[in-house]
């Protein structure tokens, strides 16, 4: 079971530091990139209607350190991959995950954002929230995910109490009826900064990337004969990271950080 000892104030570096820009070849002159506009903070419009989000900065940022002519179309999400295999765009960069399915079809970038398992606690609770800390003690958790499953693999000795809503879990922790709450981090930084929440709790621990359950992340789709633009968007992103311009834009759309 592999878990952090502390959070991140900015996400852990997902690209190889043994890699070279020799290995990529000539960067492609041109890239068209295929989103969506209607998935804040990723990609949306702002209240002028010009496309903003991290998605588009980070493509834009590519862009950039590639040297590379560069645009944007923006389709439903549904019509993205069938854009792409008409070769309506070069890559897809909105939020596919490289599963087993799309991976009969598609190759993918390196993962660009993580999705964590992150516990929750009330504000003025001091959580450890690892399994030997938490014996015996109630998890409010979503029934049915995955992390359900997570818990009842490690957690065994924890009050396990799933609920049917998302709703439903977080209002337990908040009307102290669970001692944490356990769920997907990235929503649980939206909720922790928002209304809903009434400033009512804070991540306890670090985050889980546990393989087999939390280790999928978030990557840039392309056809599965383009190696070319692949290997240069993943030697862009590793440059981008070195340079910390990746970790700016993450605390820009993402302030309360879910590492």
């Amino acid at each position: 079971m592999a878990q952090t000892a502390r959070d991140y104030p900015v996400p852990p570096n997902f690209w190889d530091p043994r890699a070279t820009t020799e290995e990529t070849g000539v960067p492609p002159e041109t890239i068209q990139f295929l989103a969506t506009d209607d998935y804040p903070p990723f990609s949306f419009r702002d209240s002028t209607g010009r496309l903003t989000g991290f998605n588009i900065d980070l493509a834009r940022a590519i862009c950039e350190e590639l040297n590379a002519a560069c645009s944007m179309r923006i389709k439903s999400f549904d019509a993205l991959i069938p854009a792409l295999m008409r070769e309506e765009g070069d890559a897809i960069i909105a939020g596919l995950a490289p599963t087993e399915a799309n991976l009969k079809t598609m190759r993918f970038s390196d993962t660009y954002v993580g999705l964590p398992a992150r516990f929750v606690a009330l504000r003025d609770e001091e959580v450890q929230a690892i399994p030997e800390e938490l014996d015996g003690e109630k998890i409010a958790v979503v029934a049915g995910t995955m992390h359900e499953r997570f818990l009842h693999r490690f957690f065994t000795l924890s009050d396990i109490a799933a609920y049917e809503t998302r709703d439903e879990a977080r209002a337990a922790l908040m009307e102290g009826k669970a001692k944490v709450y356990f769920g997907d981090g990235l929503s649980l930084s939206f909720w922790l900064n928002g209304a809903a929440s009434q400033n009512c709790c804070k991540f306890a621990g670090g985050p889980w990337l546990e393989p087999g359950y939390f280790d999928r992340g978030l990557s840039i789709a392309f056809r599965a004969d383009d190696a070319l633009r692949q290997r240069a968007i993943d030697d862009a992103l590793r440059r981008l990271q070195a340079k910390g311009t990746y970790s700016e834009l993450y605390l820009r759309y993402f302030p309360i950080s879910f590492y």
